[in-house]
């Protein structure tokens, strides 16, 4: 073997382990068909619904308010380029209020690689469903 190959078959392994992070790196995480059964009502009428979204210690964003109904959909898509494997995503879903808004319940999960729909009971009554996936 001359100086040149044996030079490219030692580097070889670690030419693997830099894709390999690479492509762990580049993991992302779609959430979408975010939608609500159940929603609570309270003294100022019909929830007022809207979702954040976090992963890890990001906020990915919110959805908008959907006044006065308790099945709410949103069509929002959340998009997330950093995700890890593991990493909880965490979803809180509020009553939009005039003085302050009200946590209606928390949903937390692991990531996971594939696609996944979940339904998410809430504290103070309802269910979020949702879907995301993870690759």
């Amino acid at each position: 073997m001359n100086a040149s190959c044996e030079a490219m078959a030692s580097s070889l392994p670690l030419l693997l382990l830099v894709l390999c992070s690479l492509s762990v790196a580049q993991c992302q995480l779609r959430l979408f068909n975010l939608r609500a059964t159940g929603l609570p009502s309270d003294l100022l009428g019909t929830t007022d619904g809207y979702v954040k979204v976090f992963c890890g210690a990001d906020t990915l964003g919110k959805t908008s308010v959907r006044n006065d109904n308790a099945n709410p959909w949103w069509e929002e898509e959340f998009t997330y380029f950093k995700a890890q494997e593991n990493e909880v995503m965490r979803l809180e879903v509020h009553d939009s209020d005039l003085l302050f808004d009200d946590l209606l319940g928390v949903c937390q999960r692991q990531l996971k690689l594939g696609t996944y729909e979940h339904d998410c009971y809430l504290e103070k009554g309802g269910t979020l469903h949702y879907t995301y996936t993870f690759g």
